[in-house]
């Protein structure tokens, strides 16, 4: 008798989280909602984080455990944690971060309550390594507009004074997520991908603060501080390329506008919010452009001093 997919799935990508993975799966089995599955990606740890997990494993038949014997970068991680996935919702779970245990259960009520809605979250508290609470942050991604439009203008404009994602870490339909690309191999692609939402549908903010996002050392952004290392930790062959991450990202959000159905008319509309975007980034634009023009310049010479 094969058994049904669960009703939510919860992908943990990880690499090197002894120090907390432990308490993020406490607070994943101590949710009040228990229909779901916990699909763990290690990206080749190099400490405990294989023997914690294994041991979560064996307990709990609902956790599945899987290893890359090689670093592939963040991006792939998250993303083979949501290729393994089976539920109607999904929802990706930091090894350092913890909810409330009504987290998931109010967000699955919003969603079931109303299919327009593509994603639900809860909003922020951050936690020291200790897991003291240190400070509350507001998401402010309420995006409830029926126009796809209006929706993306909104989400634009609010970068123009908060710029961090959580929202990405909540519950959003299996099915609409498996029309983006996912978690892209470059810087803040999780910001492109919340766009993309976006235009696909409703996005709905639980004002509770339900969320623990922990702030510690070994985190990506701070374990990370330069716009090299941050790429290579994204994918490890950006390495070897160009970084321009602002020209990226607003080429991607381009393509995102060009992969969701929508009118001619809205089209236009949501290409014309991305003025917000070239306003809001106006500097690092033009300094990534020079940038490619001088390395696109010396290239060139020296594919003409070889040939001559």
């Amino acid at each position: 008798m094969v058994n049904a997919p669960p009703t939510l799935s919860i992908g943990l990508p990880v690499y090197n989280g002894e120090d907390f993975i432990a308490q993020a799966l406490d607070s994943i089995q101590n949710q009040t909602f228990q229909d779901f599955e916990i699909i763990i990606s290690d990206n080749a740890s190099t400490d405990r984080t294989a023997e914690i997990c294994k041991q979560y494993a064996n307990k709990d038949s609902r956790i599945s455990y899987s290893r890359s014997d090689k670093n592939l970068g963040a991006a792939w991680n998250y993303n083979r944690a949501f290729e393994l996935a089976t539920g109607k919702y999904f929802k990706w779970a930091s090894h350092d971060d913890l909810c409330d245990p009504s987290y998931f259960n109010k967000c699955i009520d919003i969603l079931e309550q109303d299919s327009s809605i593509v994603l639900c979250y809860a909003n922020t508290t951050v936690i020291n390594p200790a897991g003291e609470l240190t400070s509350d942050y507001t998401e402010d991604l309420h995006l409830q507009s029926p126009k796809i439009s209006e929706r993306y203008r909104k989400f634009h404009q609010r970068f123009f004074e908060k710029y961090k994602c959580n929202a990405i870490f909540g519950i959003v339909r299996r099915d609409v997520l498996q029309e983006t690309e996912l978690i892209g191999h470059y810087e803040a692609s999780d910001i492109v991908l919340l766009a993309e939402l976006s235009l696909r549908g409703k996005v709905y903010e639980i004002p509770e603060h339900l969320f623990f996002r922990r702030d510690h050392p070994k985190m990506s952004g701070r374990a990370n501080p330069t716009t090299e290392s941050i790429a290579a930790w994204f994918d490890p062959t950006n390495t070897k390329k160009l970084i321009t991450p602002m020209n990226r990202l607003l080429l991607e959000h381009v393509r995102s506008i060009n992969r969701v159905p929508m009118s001619p008319l809205e089209k236009i509309r949501c290409l014309t919010s991305l003025v917000i975007f070239i306003r809001w980034k106006r500097r690092e634009l033009t300094e990534e452009t020079k940038q490619i023009v001088r390395v696109s310049a010396y290239r060139l010479s020296q594919r003409q001093a070889r040939s001559s």
